[in-house]
């Protein structure tokens, strides 16, 4: 296996996953433009992935002379700024819906039984003022301002081996979480089509009766965490679930995972099912931890047994680590390159496109035959290596 490089991994995106043309013409918007945009956006994809987090470094990256970055021309973070303001953020969106397309007819997926979606929430961006329309006001006990946050939903495809982010969806003053995950829900069903995903994975802010009926109208299997804030069935379920041994009990790896399952229970009024299933489970780890959740489902126990969605539902926490932790404090989401609303959304989705490259690059594509897997950190290493080789040398 050659030396991972800047030029090798521009190829791979370009040839592998059909994203020559996007790389070319990503949307861009600027209406008499100098610099070209494939120049532009390949310099803040892979320098995102040299976890340089700001347009500044990405200036000083593309002036130091290195050909290994494979960036045509020079140019200042201000035309940065000015590019992303006009990008089209339907294009990259339509350029990571492709890559999953084509990742998983290129069998990137094939050792899953179950593909998944999952939805949350995050911060992505603090400020002391509030610098664009985006912002929402932080308070502290007193309800006071104390300063301004841009906060955003995104949905990953989860529990298939890799973690894949693929869309952003911001929410600004008057907005919610939980509106924004239902926009974003629609828009990702309708793009990758109904036979991408086999299930959605939620935490309980979302077990509501309007979204899992939008989850149903998507034609997508909901698993959602099962909190205080449906007290009907909550309590339905303790009763019931207290007075019985476990359903089953597995060894899971070093764990023992007891479960308690039953998908009789009846809705709460405003829920369109004819029943409810449930989900318990104890975790208990080797050293005596004990994890215990409640999560509800309308996937019938006939197609997916009880082990298995218990994986289903601890799939959830991919988002959350391979997604929000690794694009914060490796890649730099919470950072503000340019505070405008849509220079925010399209560095957002762009920092995913990047992730999914390099996820895909790494896990998949390098792993090709007794190659072994690199992690993120030793593909990050070996990328900045590769920066002082000659130009002759770099893949």
């Amino acid at each position: 296996m050659k030396a991972p490089t800047p030029r090798a991994l521009r190829r791979y995106a370009a040839k592998c996953l059909g994203l020559e043309r996007y790389l070319r013409q990503p949307g861009d918007g600027r209406p008499r433009p100098r610099i070209p945009a494939g120049a532009l956006l390949w310099a803040m994809l892979i320098v995102r992935l040299l976890r340089e987090i700001s347009f500044h470094a990405v200036e000083q990256l593309v002036h130091s002379g290195c050909h290994a970055l494979c960036v045509a021309q020079t140019f200042g973070d201000d035309a940065l700024s000015y590019f992303t303001e006009r990008l089209d953020p339907a294009v990259t969106r339509a350029a990571l819906i492709a890559t999953l397309h084509r990742a998983k007819r290129n069998k990137a997926f094939e050792d899953s039984r179950f593909i998944g979606l999952a939805i949350d929430g995050t911060t992505a961006g603090h400020s002391a003022q509030r610098g664009c329309e985006m912002c929402r006001p932080q308070r502290d006990a007193k309800r006071e301002v104390i300063g301004y946050a841009h906060q955003m939903a995104s949905i990953s495809v989860v529990g298939a081996g890799l973690s894949l982010p693929f869309d952003a969806e911001p929410y600004g003053p008057g907005d919610s979480e939980y509106a924004a995950g239902q926009r974003m829900l629609l828009r990702a069903q309708k793009q990758l089509g109904p036979r991408f995903a086999d299930y959605l994975v939620v935490d309980g802010e979302y077990a509501t009766a309007p979204f899992l009926h939008t989850a149903r109208q998507a034609g997508i299997p909901i698993v959602a965490r099962l909190k205080d804030n449906l007290p009907e069935l909550s309590q339905s379920v303790h009763r019931r679930f207290a007075a019985t041994p476990p359903t089953h009990v597995y060894n899971d790896g070093s764990d023992r995972v007891e479960v308690w399952d039953a998908d009789d229970f009846a809705p709460w009024e405003t829920l369109h099912w004819d029943r409810v299933r449930v989900l318990r489970y104890r975790q208990i780890k080797p050293d005596k931890t004990v994890v215990e959740a409640q999560w509800l489902t309308d996937l019938p126990s006939r197609r997916v047994g009880s082990l298995s969605l218990y994986h289903l539902a601890k799939s959830r926490w991919e988002i959350e680590n391979q997604g929000f932790n690794d694009a914060k404090n490796r890649y730099g989401l919470e950072h503000i390159c340019h505070h405008h609303p849509n220079s925010i959304l399209m560095v957002w989705l762009l920092l995913l496109l990047a992730l999914v490259i390099e996820r895909l690059y790494r896990i998949r594509y390098l792993h090709r035959g007794m190659h072994r897997v690199l992690s993120a950190d030793q593909l990050c290493r070996l990328l900045w290596l590769s920066l002082g080789k000659p130009a002759l040398n770099t893949g």
